[in-house]
């Protein structure tokens, strides 16, 4: 197999995975806009945490994945992981809750319908 062939086949992955990738976030923002707090891992509250915890596994898994693809290719990091993972974590308490977030990061996306 030549090395042209191989490229096509990791960058052919890539795009399978970074769709999949897309598909696992916009479902979860769905669910966390429409009330359910614990995907960014704002709150302390360790039920909330473990109920959103296989999605943020599942997601920082196919990120890392695709991160290490990119590099196979020549690519930049996945951007939509990196602000995924940038958004996580304590905030101010000033700050909106995680369903505004939610929302914020659905019209961003041009998904919020």
């Amino acid at each position: 197999m030549s090395r042209a062939d191989r490229l096509e086949r990791l960058d052919a992955r890539r795009v399978e995975l970074e769709a999949e990738y897309e598909a696992v976030l916009l479902d979860a923002l769905r669910r966390a806009a429409a009330g359910s707090w614990g995907l960014f891992g704002h709150t302390k509250d360790r039920a909330a945490g473990a109920k959103w915890e296989p999605v943020v596994t599942d997601l920082c898994d196919r990120g890392e994945e695709i991160d290490q693809l990119r590099t196979s290719l020549g690519l930049e990091p996945f951007a939509l992981h990196e602000e995924f993972e940038a958004s996580r974590g304590p905030v101010a308490p000033t700050a909106p809750g995680e369903p505004k977030q939610a929302k914020a990061w659905l019209e961003r996306l041009g998904k919020d319908a």
